[in-house]
Protein backbone atom coordinates (compact mmCIF):
# COMPACT_ATOMS: atom_id res chain seq x y z
CA UNK A 1 0.00 0.00 0.00
CA UNK A 2 3.18 2.44 1.09
CA UNK A 3 5.47 1.15 -1.66
CA UNK A 4 4.42 2.85 -4.97
CA UNK A 5 3.82 6.95 -5.40
CA UNK A 6 2.49 9.02 -7.31
CA UNK A 7 2.43 7.82 -11.14
CA UNK A 8 4.10 4.45 -10.42
CA UNK A 9 0.69 3.76 -8.61
CA UNK A 10 -2.62 1.41 -10.35
CA UNK A 11 -5.80 1.54 -9.59
CA UNK A 12 -4.95 -1.63 -7.85
CA UNK A 13 -2.97 0.16 -5.31
CA UNK A 14 -5.04 3.01 -4.67
CA UNK A 15 -8.03 1.02 -3.95
CA UNK A 16 -6.32 -0.93 -1.44
CA UNK A 17 -5.35 2.35 0.36
CA UNK A 18 -8.43 4.05 -0.35
CA UNK A 19 -10.63 1.26 1.58
CA UNK A 20 -8.29 0.52 4.57
CA UNK A 21 -8.06 4.82 5.51
CA UNK A 22 -11.77 5.47 4.61
CA UNK A 23 -12.76 2.40 6.52
CA UNK A 24 -10.38 3.97 9.80
CA UNK A 25 -11.99 7.82 8.82
CA UNK A 26 -15.20 6.32 8.83
CA UNK A 27 -14.37 4.89 12.16
CA UNK A 28 -13.30 7.58 13.57
CA UNK A 29 -15.89 9.98 12.27
CA UNK A 30 -18.95 7.92 13.92
CA UNK A 31 -16.89 7.42 17.38
CA UNK A 32 -15.86 10.88 17.38
CA UNK A 33 -19.11 12.08 17.05
CA UNK A 34 -20.58 9.59 19.39
CA UNK A 35 -18.42 9.85 21.97
CA UNK A 36 -17.97 13.94 22.04
CA UNK A 37 -20.42 15.06 19.38
CA UNK A 38 -17.63 16.72 17.61
CA UNK A 39 -16.79 16.42 14.03
CA UNK A 40 -13.34 14.50 13.72
CA UNK A 41 -12.62 13.92 10.53
CA UNK A 42 -12.45 16.91 8.28
CA UNK A 43 -12.40 21.15 9.09
CA UNK A 44 -15.27 22.45 6.93
CA UNK A 45 -18.21 22.56 9.30
CA UNK A 46 -15.98 23.92 12.02
CA UNK A 47 -15.37 26.87 9.55
CA UNK A 48 -19.24 27.53 9.69
CA UNK A 49 -18.79 27.23 13.79
CA UNK A 50 -15.95 29.47 13.84
CA UNK A 51 -17.59 32.17 11.84
CA UNK A 52 -20.96 31.56 14.09
CA UNK A 53 -19.03 32.05 17.22
CA UNK A 54 -17.51 35.15 16.13
CA UNK A 55 -20.76 36.71 14.78
CA UNK A 56 -22.37 35.50 18.37
CA UNK A 57 -19.31 37.12 20.28
CA UNK A 58 -18.54 33.98 22.00
CA UNK A 59 -15.08 33.91 21.68
CA UNK A 60 -14.01 31.08 23.63
CA UNK A 61 -16.04 28.80 21.20
CA UNK A 62 -14.73 31.02 18.55
CA UNK A 63 -11.20 29.33 20.08
CA UNK A 64 -11.94 25.81 20.38
CA UNK A 65 -13.13 26.04 16.57
CA UNK A 66 -10.20 27.59 15.84
CA UNK A 67 -7.94 24.69 17.42
CA UNK A 68 -9.90 22.19 15.64
CA UNK A 69 -8.94 23.57 12.56
CA UNK A 70 -5.51 24.55 13.44
CA UNK A 71 -4.83 20.21 14.99
CA UNK A 72 -6.15 19.35 11.67
CA UNK A 73 -3.63 21.67 9.67
CA UNK A 74 -0.96 20.44 12.17
CA UNK A 75 -1.53 17.11 11.46
CA UNK A 76 -1.34 17.31 7.77
CA UNK A 77 1.83 19.87 8.37
CA UNK A 78 3.95 16.84 10.18
CA UNK A 79 2.94 14.36 8.11
CA UNK A 80 4.25 15.67 5.22
CA UNK A 81 7.52 17.16 7.15
CA UNK A 82 8.05 13.76 8.36
CA UNK A 83 7.92 12.39 5.43
CA UNK A 84 10.21 15.16 3.71
CA UNK A 85 12.91 14.50 6.05
CA UNK A 86 12.94 10.99 6.39
CA UNK A 87 12.77 10.57 2.31
CA UNK A 88 16.14 12.29 2.63
CA UNK A 89 17.83 9.71 4.68
CA UNK A 90 15.38 6.53 3.65
CA UNK A 91 12.43 6.26 1.45
CA UNK A 92 11.31 3.09 3.26
CA UNK A 93 10.18 4.18 5.94
CA UNK A 94 8.42 7.96 4.96
CA UNK A 95 4.96 6.82 4.88
CA UNK A 96 5.73 4.00 7.82
CA UNK A 97 5.98 6.76 10.61
CA UNK A 98 2.65 8.84 10.12
CA UNK A 99 1.07 6.15 9.34
CA UNK A 100 2.37 4.63 12.78
CA UNK A 101 1.76 7.58 14.82
CA UNK A 102 -1.93 7.92 13.75
CA UNK A 103 -2.33 4.24 14.64
CA UNK A 104 -0.79 5.33 18.05
CA UNK A 105 -2.93 8.27 18.38
CA UNK A 106 -6.18 6.47 17.90
CA UNK A 107 -5.01 3.49 19.69
CA UNK A 108 -4.59 5.77 22.92
CA UNK A 109 -7.82 7.53 22.49
CA UNK A 110 -9.72 4.07 22.12
CA UNK A 111 -7.61 3.10 25.45
CA UNK A 112 -7.15 5.75 27.43
CA UNK A 113 -10.14 8.45 26.38
CA UNK A 114 -12.92 7.57 28.49
CA UNK A 115 -12.17 9.90 31.04
CA UNK A 116 -12.00 12.70 28.64
CA UNK A 117 -15.31 11.91 27.00
CA UNK A 118 -16.82 13.69 29.82
CA UNK A 119 -13.99 15.73 31.31
CA UNK A 120 -12.36 17.57 28.03
CA UNK A 121 -13.88 16.12 24.77
CA UNK A 122 -11.89 18.81 22.96
CA UNK A 123 -9.01 16.77 23.68
CA UNK A 124 -10.10 14.18 21.67
CA UNK A 125 -11.58 15.96 19.19
CA UNK A 126 -7.97 17.47 18.70
CA UNK A 127 -6.41 14.36 18.19
CA UNK A 128 -8.54 12.98 16.27
CA UNK A 129 -8.28 15.68 14.27
CA UNK A 130 -4.54 15.78 13.90
CA UNK A 131 -4.60 12.06 13.49
CA UNK A 132 -7.11 12.51 10.38
CA UNK A 133 -4.98 15.45 8.83
CA UNK A 134 -2.09 13.15 9.04
CA UNK A 135 -3.71 10.88 7.20
CA UNK A 136 -5.32 13.04 4.85
CA UNK A 137 -1.93 14.31 4.17
CA UNK A 138 -0.09 10.70 3.90
CA UNK A 139 -2.61 9.18 1.31
CA UNK A 140 -2.81 13.08 -0.41
CA UNK A 141 0.76 12.36 -1.22
CA UNK A 142 1.17 9.04 -1.95
CA UNK A 143 -1.49 9.25 -4.44
CA UNK A 144 -0.55 12.31 -6.13
CA UNK A 145 -3.45 13.53 -5.00
CA UNK A 146 -5.77 10.90 -6.82
CA UNK A 147 -7.30 9.79 -3.36
CA UNK A 148 -8.49 11.72 0.04
CA UNK A 149 -10.09 9.71 2.41
CA UNK A 150 -11.29 11.86 5.74
CA UNK A 151 -13.83 13.70 3.74
CA UNK A 152 -16.34 13.51 1.14
CA UNK A 153 -17.43 16.70 -0.08
CA UNK A 154 -14.66 16.93 -2.78
CA UNK A 155 -15.39 13.22 -3.74
CA UNK A 156 -18.99 13.22 -4.09
CA UNK A 157 -18.16 16.34 -6.30
CA UNK A 158 -15.61 14.80 -8.25
CA UNK A 159 -18.28 11.93 -8.44
CA UNK A 160 -20.77 14.11 -10.12
CA UNK A 161 -18.41 15.41 -12.57
CA UNK A 162 -17.18 12.40 -13.78
CA UNK A 163 -20.96 10.47 -14.03
CA UNK A 164 -21.52 13.60 -16.08
CA UNK A 165 -18.57 12.52 -18.11
CA UNK A 166 -19.84 9.42 -19.32
CA UNK A 167 -22.21 10.58 -21.53
CA UNK A 168 -19.93 12.71 -23.73
CA UNK A 169 -16.09 10.79 -23.42
CA UNK A 170 -16.49 8.07 -26.34
CA UNK A 171 -13.00 6.63 -26.60
CA UNK A 172 -11.90 3.32 -24.95
CA UNK A 173 -9.28 4.57 -23.14
CA UNK A 174 -10.90 7.59 -22.22
CA UNK A 175 -13.58 5.21 -20.81
CA UNK A 176 -10.69 3.41 -19.28
CA UNK A 177 -9.72 5.82 -16.85
CA UNK A 178 -13.08 7.76 -16.04
CA UNK A 179 -14.33 3.85 -14.93
CA UNK A 180 -11.35 3.39 -12.72
CA UNK A 181 -11.33 6.95 -11.49
CA UNK A 182 -15.35 6.65 -10.32
CA UNK A 183 -14.65 2.77 -9.58
CA UNK A 184 -12.19 4.42 -6.89
CA UNK A 185 -14.44 7.31 -5.83
CA UNK A 186 -17.04 4.38 -4.99
CA UNK A 187 -14.59 2.28 -3.07
CA UNK A 188 -13.86 5.44 -1.09
CA UNK A 189 -17.28 6.41 -0.30
CA UNK A 190 -18.94 3.23 0.57
CA UNK A 191 -16.00 2.29 3.30
CA UNK A 192 -16.24 5.65 4.35
CA UNK A 193 -20.04 4.73 4.92
CA UNK A 194 -19.78 1.14 5.55
CA UNK A 195 -18.96 1.99 9.21
CA UNK A 196 -21.44 5.06 9.60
Amino acid sequence: MFKHKGNTRTLSHNLKIASVLSFVAGIVNVVGFLSVARLTTNVTGHFAFLVDEVRNLNFWGALIFFLYILFFLLGSFCSNLIVEAVSRKNERYMYIIPAVIELLIITAIALFGKPLVSGAPDIIACSLLFAMGLQNSLVTGISNAVVRTTHLTGLFTDLGIELSQLFFYKEKEQKKKLFSSIKLRLTIISFFFWVD
